[in-house]
């Protein structure tokens, strides 16, 4: 075993250059990149309205590697980015990672942790294009990712009143699989399997967000902490209120055959689903939906107290559901 400190920071890093390079061949970028890792910073040629997001996951807040392998880590914060570009209707670039790590914490969970990053730029299409790396008690990892948008991205300040509103596709799966996983159940079925690789290697909708920008939908967000959490977000970026019509929130069907009596309030509170919520007139998100596999709309863009969200049932009887998405902070 060989530790970051008894490595040294030159060393880390010509290490990490190095894999780099092995594993993303600047030539996959179309020319436009004109440098990349190891230089004092990156620079590349763009065209068209560029898009820039960051999110950082600091073991013990965001992930635990009792749950979680290192490349699991990895994997998942890159795409928690992408996630983001993908929200704008946009076409995700290139990275920068920045790295917290301990003295005593194994090389080898380095090495794991960029085989994730360079498995999902590999996936996405995108570029690690360099980093940092600083001492810290606890590791963390930050990325910070551009894209490339249309002149007109899509934004959660668009929400209109009578807009329908709908998701990409089933909702909780993550939240099922981080349960599975922390109360150590064995993975010894097809739904337990899925739940699992649903928390582990989230999927980042890119090939949906390209839909809703192609049909003419100019309002969308990513749901990173949950519907819960973040209707509320775009409700309040907009000006407006929602009604959300609980039997038609798709929920995953592994987390219906878990954990079938909680199923739905975890797909409305869980979090890092990372499907998108979008709104628009009715004929424009059906279009969307009757292209996107697995999507569904779910309610409707409403006037009322900014920001208010009623959950309904049946022919429109109020419900009452105690369900929170994350938060930082609390």
């Amino acid at each position: 075993m060989t530790t970051v400190g008894e490595l040294g920071e030159t060393a880390l890093i010509e290490r990490i250059v190095e894999r780099v390079r092995r594993a993303s061949p600047l030539q996959t970028m179309g020319g436009r990149v004109i440098t990349a890792i190891g230089d004092d910073a990156a620079a590349w040629r763009v065209a068209g309205v560029q898009a820039a997001t960051t999110d950082t996951m600091v073991e013990g807040v965001h992930f635990r590697t009792s749950t979680a392998s290192w490349a699991d880590v990895g994997w998942k914060v890159w795409v928690s980015n992408v996630s983001d570009i993908a929200a704008m209707g946009g076409s995700p670039f290139a990275g920068l990672v920045t790295l917290g790590l301990p003295a005593d914490l194994d090389v080898s969970n380095v090495d794991a942790l960029y085989d994730g990053v360079l498995e999902a730029c590999a996936v996405y299409g995108t570029e690690l294009m360099g980093g940092d790396i600083v001492g810290s008690p606890v590791p963390f990892v930050t990325i910070a990712m551009t894209g490339v948008c249309s002149a007109t991205p899509l934004s959660r300040s668009a929400a209109r009143p009578g807009d329908a509103l709908a998701v990409t596709g089933p909702l909780g799966g993550s939240r099922g699989g981080l349960l599975l996983l922390e109360s150590g159940a064995e993975l010894d079925t097809p739904a337990r399997q899925a739940l699992a690789l649903a928390h582990r290697r989230p999927a980042a909708r890119t090939d949906a967000g390209v839909v809703l920008r192609r049909v003419g939908v100019r309002c969308a967000m990513d749901l990173s902490d949950g519907l819960a959490a973040d209707l509320p977000k775009l409700t309040k970026a907009s000006g407006v209120a929602a009604r959300v019509e609980i039997e038609h929130v798709p929920v995953a069907d592994a987390l219906r055959s878990e954990f079938r009596p909680d199923a739905l309030r975890m797909a409305l509170g869980g979090g890092e689903d990372y499907e998108l919520l979008f709104t628009g007139p009715s004929d424009l998100v059906q279009a969307a939906v009757s292209e996107v596999p697995g999507s569904a709309v779910i309610g409707e863009i409403t006037e009322g107290p900014v920001g208010r969200i009623s959950f309904v049932a049946g022919r429109g009887e109020p419900v009452s559901i105690e369900v929170e998405g994350w938060e930082h902070l609390r």
